[in-house]
């Protein structure tokens, strides 16, 4: 029975982690997100300001 108490402990811990890992991801994936958005708006608006001149 103990056994069994310990391995349920394991496997809640490890769920625990993985969450933590998921939301660490899903932070870097909107970080991420965002310098791509702005990285092609700035590429665009040198593109467009090139044009202009």
């Amino acid at each position: 029975m103990n056994n069994a108490n310990t391995g349920m402990d394991m496997g809640m811990g490890m769920t625990g982690c993985m969450d933590g890992m998921m939301w660490g991801m899903g932070i870097l994936g909107i970080l991420f997100a965002i310098l791509l958005i702005l990285g092609i708006a700035a590429l665009g608006k040198y593109l467009f300001a090139g044009k202009r001149q």
